[in-house]
């Protein structure tokens, strides 16, 4: 892990290192291109054929149904099932909280505005199965888009060896009451979902996050126009800010937690002490050498770094710059650097709560902006799967208020057909 000291770099080299490109960037959008190319072309066929190329399955059904669902799920050890029921009730009741039906509002005496939600019809969820399982990224997407009462729940998952999909996936399914899912992954089950093919419905917004391939489909089928996107989510990256207080194993798992992910997630920690900075890197070494997934951690520890800074405030004013996906306040006095993250997917106070924690069971969604993308974007919540219509209703009395404003208005902009709307309204005879 790099070290750098925060004093010693100016304003460009800041901006460099919290660039998230790497060299072979353009040559995953070229190759993502012609996926997504091939899928609209070929459909069904391209899918199969992909299969077979990256997950060296040879499928003769794109999909497993209600049954075969039911009895892989039946599998799933009884811990597991526990431990999937206790996150799904807690993911549940933070994001039913989420639900507010919003109050009218008179603008003026009989001009009534307000806004009443819709769910999004048809959604595609995106669930990753390359080099991990992820039932808790099935909740954490099925769970909103339930409570927000999308009609229809397209969901894709790369095939296991044996062309279905693990116990842990089958039993989320029945929890959410999906009866199909489709055995595509990586950048074509993205296209899939966006085009549509013979077994894969077209849907109008994507959620789940993913490689950097995934990542660049969901951005590229977004810029043609075909579907929206929650957001660029992935690779995954967490931002450490530790102090004296902090306990160097306790960061140094964050960091690995994160670094597990893939070669290209990042772990950055930034510190006011030198003396932490040595510690963690030490643990981190002495942590990593007992992960299953060692390698994949290390490489990614080996493109992230550390930052010594001189204080929190400067601490803070990289962090925000870097708008990180998963942010750890690892110190004591956590509390006053609240009102100082301006960007940021999702926060985790002091030294007793680990990123995982999101990640899994706490409640609240992890599915969120990476690469810089939390200086714009929210992480996935009720609001992602739900449209927001205004409504207004004008009574005489209202528009006899509001009609000489909007004449005005009209007039000034040279709209005479808008200005004439109003106009043969107040000159007719009841008025409406």
């Amino acid at each position: 892990m790099k070290l750098y000291k925060y004093t010693d770099l100016s304003e460009q080299r800041i901006e460099e290192l919290c660039l998230r490109q790497l060299a072979d960037d353009t040559s995953i959008a070229e190759s993502v291109k012609d996926i997504i190319g091939q899928v609209k072309t070929s459909g069904d066929q391209a899918l199969k054929d992909y299969a077979l190329a990256f997950d060296k399955v040879n499928l003769d059904q794109l999909f497993i149904t209600k049954e075969e669902i039911a009895k892989i799920a039946s599998t799933i050890p009884d811990d597991a099932r526990t431990s999937i029921d206790t996150a799904y009730a807690n993911i549940k009741k933070f994001h039913a909280a989420q639900l507010i039906k919003e109050a009218k509002v008179e603008t003026m005496p009989g001009v009534s505005c307000w806004r009443e939600s819709r769910a999004i019809e048809r959604v595609g969820l995106y669930i990753p199965g390359g080099t991990a399982v992820l039932p808790s990224t099935f909740l954490m997407l099925g769970i909103p888009a339930i409570l927000a009462g999308c009609k229809e729940i397209v969901v894709c998952s790369p095939p296991q060896k044996d062309g279905k999909t693990n116990c842990f996936l089958a039993y989320c399914a029945q929890l959410l009451g999906i009866e199909k899912i489709f055995l595509a992954g990586g950048a074509q089950a993205i296209a899939a979902m966006a085009f549509g093919t013979a077994s894969v419905p077209k849907v109008y917004k994507i959620f789940g996050p993913g490689n950097r391939y995934v990542t660049q489909a969901k951005q590229q089928v977004l810029a043609s126009g075909m579907t929206a996107i929650d957001m660029p989510a992935g690779p995954s990256e967490v931002l450490v800010i530790a102090d004296e207080t902090a306990n160097p194993a306790f960061v140094a798992s964050d960091l690995l937690a994160q670094a597990e992910h893939g070669t290209d997630s990042q772990a950055i920690l930034v510190s006011t002490s030198e003396t932490l900075i040595n510690e963690t890197i030490k643990q981190i070494e002495s942590q990593l050498n007992d992960l299953p997934r060692a390698a994949i951690a290390a490489q990614a520890i080996a493109n992230s770094y550390a930052i010594l800074v001189e204080s929190k405030t400067q601490a803070m004013a990289f962090s925000n710059t870097y708008a990180p996906e998963h942010l750890i306040l690892a110190t004591d006095d956590y509390q006053e650097l609240i009102p100082e993250i301006i960007n940021a997917g999702s926060v985790f106070l002091g030294n007793l709560t680990p990123e995982s924690a999101g990640d899994y069971a706490s409640g609240t969604n992890h599915t969120l902006p990476t690469s810089g993308f939390a200086k714009a974007y929210s992480g996935v919540s009720i609001d992602s799967f739900i449209k927001k219509i205004t409504f207004q209703h004008i009574s005489p009395q209202g528009l006899a208020a509001i009609g000489p404003t909007v004449e005005i208005l009209a007039a000034a902009e040279g709209l005479q057909a808008h200005k004439n709307a109003i106009t043969i309204r107040l000159k007719s005879s009841d008025g409406y």
